[in-house]
């Protein structure tokens, strides 16, 4: 039997990934500190094993006793607003948490090394973001997404490590985390209108992106290992169609079925517009046209009502506090 590690299993993508490798017949095991993710997203058929990427004696007991196939890497912090403000934290979770996989990787033979990247690596400017463009990173999130697809490309030079790397963009559905208030913009939206609160938007909400459902991601990522021609490529994955941050919420109002008022916060420093083309990802992996933002959002919709609420939590690890947004000081 085929024998995978999912680092972030607990977590939203990890999730959706650990669920079509079960229905692939994979045996996997789920490796997450539970930092951003939740034990009962875990599939049953999955053995989970609570701990962290940066303890690296853990990682070698695991690769000795599973001797994996397949490692898919999607373990993260990924705040890239925050990642200014956190990056000792941002860099060693990562960074050389992602080395330490690459690691064990090596020295047990792994089949294929599967990353899940991030458009923030393109940084400003690039419309639409291809995969042959030069990355420029903006932020500290991006740069350490980018350090590490860096590596999986001298790790195969030097060592012959395969690797698929995937950069999907502003993912969203259910199992996302709606009471982390530093990320996934769309679980912000409807845990505030769930709460009655206003919904808080950075600067003038004239801001674009494509917003992915997770059902346009997760099955791609899972059966990449069996496309010859994916192996060792970087490809750009989800949604076409792009919308401004107002134009979300007012879908996002409409599916939730609750009206709320919008509170205009200061600007803070990020990329402005950011969709990227898909067309490499369509060539290789033949995907069928992606989920309406008006459709997806209605399946994440039913699942956030029943899910409920969820408490925002502070980051308690802020290590530069200057120009950080108010917003994210609050309780």
């Amino acid at each position: 039997m085929i024998k995978s590690l999912v680092t972030g299993g607990a977590g939203f993508i990890g999730a959706h990934v650990t669920n079509e490798l079960v229905r692939m017949g994979h045996s996997v095991v789920v490796l997450d500190d539970l930092s951003g993710g939740f034990k009962k997203n875990v599939n049953s058929a999955a053995k989970f094993i609570q701990g962290s990427i940066t303890d690296h004696l853990l990682l070698k007991r695991l690769f000795e006793e599973h001797q994996f196939d397949y490692v898919y890497h999607l373990a993260a912090y990924a705040a890239e607003g925050l990642s200014h403000f956190i990056k000792r934290f941002n860099y060693t979770n990562n960074l050389i948490g992602s080395i330490n996989l690459i690691n064990e990787s090596v020295l047990h033979k792994v089949k294929c090394f599967v990353f899940s990247s991030s458009i923030a690596v393109y940084g400003k400017g690039q419309l639409p973001m291809r995969e042959d463009m030069m990355p420029m990173p903006e932020d500290s999130y991006g740069i350490a997404k980018l350090a590490v697809e860096m590596e999986l490309k001298c790790t195969h030079e030097m060592f012959g490590l395969d690797y698929i790397i995937f950069r999907p963009h502003n993912v969203y559905g259910e199992y996302q985390n709606i009471g982390d208030k530093y990320r996934n913009v769309v679980g912000i939206y409807m845990n505030q209108l769930m709460q009655g609160k206003s919904l808080s938007v950075f600067g003038d909400g004239m801001q674009t992106r494509a917003y992915s459902y997770i059902g346009d991601v997760a099955p791609y990522i899972a059966n990449a290992v069996n496309i010859r021609e994916a192996i060792n490529e970087v490809f750009n994955i989800g949604a076409d169609q792009y919308y401004t941050i107002k134009e979300l919420v007012e879908t996002i109002m409409d599916v939730m079925g609750m009206k709320g008022d919008l509170r205009y916060l200061e600007a803070r420093n990020e990329v402005v517009h950011a969709h990227s083309d898909h067309a490499k990802a369509k060539r290789i992996f033949n995907s069928h046209p992606p989920t309406s933002l008006q459709d997806g959002l209605k399946q994440m919709a039913e699942w956030v009502k029943k899910a409920g609420v969820q408490k925002s939590q502070k980051f308690n690890n802020i290590e530069i506090t200057e120009n950080l947004p108010p917003f994210w000081l609050e309780d």
